[in-house]
């Protein structure tokens, strides 16, 4: 069975596709994470003790640790899903969002030349480096442009936009200037289960349960092209297996809506199957609030290529992807209870003690080969 190295892989896209990757049978997972604020191994809670999944705590931005890592495990493929990848806060701080998806990804293509340079026969061949995206490199459209297609030009407009699109840049410039067999992914707004709290779907799920505002940016218009998590998983899997080197493929689940549409139709489902809240009719929570600074108006994808030549399709419609979304959340408060307390990080370290393998231990057991 091919095994998979995985960046990133606690954060909410990643521990969805691992969980969805070894469901299948696929083979085996090597996940590599800091465990940020967003990365949390709770949500790979089922699988912690699976033979098929090696966790790793650490940085991409670590040189040494990701070279020893890829001659130890040496893996089929590299799917680099580690990012900062928040809006907001990228405006507060970019400084972070500069080092994980510039730097960090710029320490990740040097190791998986090196590795990839180390490698003959059907190895080389078969080796592959997916490099997860998103829309908002491609910058905003207004409401009669059409969608983003993978020639449209780059035009970011926020900090976490740049950095993507810098990682973007990189990721290609090691195909066409080393040979690096890579193949980059431009998603849409995924959501789904484990996605943290500070995202629109979960958040307003997680306020509106608890009598809060349901804050809406400016007139609430903006439009995104929502896709669901397990949809986008699968994307991935077949550029893995199918993608031609060095392609963009475009991931989108042709499921354009406002934010208000949104708020609105999570309103009415919590309505529904949360009959007893207090807080009916939930869209009386909602609140609108001064405008995100250089908010972009609307995003929409183009995934024709995606599914021409790679056969791939979104399964879930809007309507059915919120509503598993909204009974996940509902089945899983305490999850959402953790997360936003912080208790999982003491989670981590009681349940992942003697399973999280750090960059010293590595570096030991490097060593001990070596004797």
């Amino acid at each position: 069975m091919d095994r998979v190295f995985v960046t990133g892989g606690a954060g909410f896209i990643g521990s969805n596709f691992i969980l969805d990757y070894l469901s299948r049978g696929n083979g085996q997972v090597v996940n590599l994470d800091k465990l940020t604020y967003a990365g949390n191994l709770a949500n790979l809670a089922s699988v912690k003790d699976d033979s098929a999944y090696t966790f790793v705590r650490g940085d991409i931005c670590d040189a040494e640790l990701v070279a020893q890592l890829l001659a130890k495990y040496r893996p089929a493929a590299i799917v680099h899903f580690a990012a900062e990848s928040h809006v907001d806060r990228s405006i507060a701080g970019p400084e972070a969002f500069l080092r994980t998806n510039i730097d960090g990804t710029f320490t990740l293509l040097q190791a998986a030349r090196e590795y990839y340079g180390s490698l003959s026969g059907d190895e080389r061949k078969r080796f592959r480096f997916v490099h997860v995206s998103t829309d908002e490199v491609y910058g905003t459209l207004s409401p009669e442009d059409p969608a983003f297609h993978e020639e449209t030009p780059y035009a970011p407009n926020s900090p976490y936009a740049a950095s993507k699109a810098a990682s973007d840049h990189l990721v290609r410039a090691w195909v066409h200037t080393y040979g690096l067999p890579a193949i980059i992914t431009n998603c849409s707004n995924n959501y789904g289960p484990f996605q943290f709290p500070e995202k629109l779907i979960p958040l307003m799920i997680a306020n509106a349960l608890q009598g809060k505002a349901l804050p809406i940016y400016g007139d609430g218009q903006q439009v995104r092209d929502w896709l669901y998590v397990v949809d986008h998983c699968r994307a991935i899997q077949a550029v893995l297996e199918r993608g031609r080197v060095g392609e963009t493929y475009n991931v989108g689940g042709g499921n354009q809506r406002s934010n208000l549409e949104v708020v609105t139709t999570l309103c009415a489902l919590l309505d529904e199957m949360v009959p007893e809240s207090k807080f009916r009719p939930h869209l009386q929570l909602v609140k609108y609030v001064t405008d995100r600074p250089g908010h972009d108006r609307r995003y929409a994808i183009d995934a024709r290529k995606l599914e021409s030549e790679l056969g791939w399709r979104a399964e879930e419609s809007f309507e059915t992807g919120l509503r598993r979304t909204v009974e996940w959340y509902l089945a899983n408060s305490a999850w959402v209870e953790d997360v936003t307390s912080g208790a999982y990080q003491n989670w981590v370290a009681q349940n992942y003690g003697n399973r999280a393998v750090t960059h010293a231990e590595t570096k030991q057991a490097a060593a001990k080969e070596t004797l």
